[in-house]
């Protein structure tokens, strides 16, 4: 993991407020270490919660697949051939595969019959459930080894991320949108 020193992380605070000449290059250190040592992070407990999925069959298409169907609710083929930016026959093909092991089901829109919507079944729901439960679970283990000093910064800092966030977002909401920051309800 790469290690932010004082000196980086001022040339960062500068840079923000415009206070130094040279805070761009360092800032822009400090901001791409602390990028790595996050996605690394995510990555070792993505790591971790896949192995967990394998053994239940769901490969992370199909965990994509159910965390679209949670959001957006029933989608017919077409729509969501689309979000996953795939053919048709080949966002048949998942569905099918995700139909067989129970985690979706096909619905006929009553109007017009010819319509197929995919919904996410009760079995699909107790996945999500449980990936839910095993990242809260994971977090509160990783959590629980900082000392409350070192979980009062991380507090602050992730409040100071998402007021970030917001700013950035409500500058430009053309950008928030293509990456999904949209300010959304859950």
């Amino acid at each position: 993991m790469t290690t932010i020193d004082q000196k980086q992380m001022d040339a960062a605070t500068d840079a923000r407020t415009g206070s130094a000449d040279t805070a761009g290059a360092a800032s822009t250190e400090a901001v791409e270490g602390i990028i790595g040592d996050f996605m690394a992070a995510v990555r070792e407990l993505r790591c971790r919660g896949t192995q967990r999925l394998v053994k239940q069959d769901v490969s992370m298409t199909h965990l994509h697949i159910m965390w679209l169907l949670e959001h957006h609710s029933d989608l017919t083929m077409g729509h969501l051939a689309d979000m996953l930016d795939v053919s048709l026959s080949n966002a048949t093909g998942l569905v099918d595969r995700m139909e067989e092991r129970g985690f979706v089901e096909r619905v006929r829109v009553p109007d017009d019959r010819r319509i197929v919507q995919v919904r996410l079944s009760a079995k699909g729901r107790a996945v999500l459930e449980d990936v839910e439960v095993l990242k809260s679970t994971m977090l509160r283990r990783v959590l629980g080894r900082l000392d409350r000093s070192q979980l009062e910064r991380l507090a602050t800092t992730l409040e100071d991320v998402r007021q970030a966030i917001n700013a950035e977002t409500a500058a430009d909401p053309d950008t928030a949108t293509a990456f999904g920051l949209q300010h959304h309800t859950h």
